[in-house]
């Protein structure tokens, strides 16, 4: 026992080194720009030669970085609240025992994450600018509704493969209409697997910019695209202090799901 313990433990060490060599690699880049976020000067070298605050200050203080803003969060929400609402209808018909075609339609549904977004784009623009949605916010709500929604269909879907369905029949049993069985006995159970999906939606449009680049306008502009032209423009210490903010975003955002993901398998565990 002793012998096998001694010969799994280099083996464990390398293990653990060849796990944290590619989790440097990985986070290496990301990391490295927030310092450069507080940088005196406008550059982007190390070392640096002092610390200040102004490019976050400019962010907060430039009406142009604050109307992207404004967008993507407007954009992302509205968005998000339209992809729930129909992605959680969906997948909610695509578990039901006798939907016709349900490997047809969840193929259809999920597409937008497998085809190529300048593909979507491309087809988006055309399918807008013939109903002059091109250059509005609606048409951008719109667009990231549907590469939005099929998150919320993973991930409800997901979460009723685990859901008794004899509470539905029992709720039936009792006089409750299919509507009021499925907002007060269904909705309450697989709820973190709907707000799971509609933070992946709101993640998914917040920063998208592929799409924001072919049917956007300067008025529309999100935070991404701003950023995206700030790099082609003129390169400026801002994005990094954008950059920082959505990094601190985004870990929020993923310690936010992992907490819904261990919620919902303690419900998984605990009697009903």
């Amino acid at each position: 026992m002793g012998r096998t313990s001694l010969a799994l433990n280099p083996l464990s060490v390398l293990l653990w080194l060849a796990g944290g060599l590619v989790l440097a690699f990985l986070v290496a880049p990301i990391v490295a720009i927030v310092p450069l976020s507080f940088n005196a000067e406008p550059f982007f070298t190390y070392p640096m030669p002092g610390l200040s605050l102004r490019w976050y200050q400019e962010f907060f203080g430039s009406e142009v970085w604050q109307l992207a803003l404004r967008n993507s969060i407007v954009v992302a929400t509205s968005a998000t609240v339209l992809a729930t609402f129909l992605g959680t209808l969906a997948a909610i018909g695509l578990t039901r025992p006798d939907c016709p075609a349900r490997a047809t339609l969840t193929a259809i549904l999920i597409s937008p994450m497998i085809v190529p977004v300048i593909v979507s784009a491309v087809g988006i623009y055309y399918a807008f600018a013939a109903v002059g949605l091109l250059n509005t916010l609606t048409g951008l709500v719109l667009a990231h509704t549907a590469i939005g929604a099929p998150f919320v269909v993973i991930t409800v879907t997901a979460t009723l493969a685990g859901f008794d369905q004899t509470l539905m029949r029992a709720a039936a049993s009792l006089g409750a209409p299919p509507p009021v069985a499925v907002l007060r006995v269904m909705l309450p159970i697989i709820a973190p697997g709907v707000v799971s999906g509609a933070l992946f939606a709101f993640v998914t449009s917040f920063d998208e910019v592929v799409i924001a680049l072919f049917i956007s306008g300067s008025e529309q502009r999100t935070l991404p695209r701003q950023m995206w032209s700030g790099v082609r423009e003129t390169l400026s210490p801002t994005i990094a202090a954008v950059a920082t903010l959505l990094i601190l975003f985004s870990t929020i955002f993923l310690m936010t799901v992992q907490w819904l993901q261990r919620r919902a398998e303690r419900q998984k565990l605990s009697p009903t």
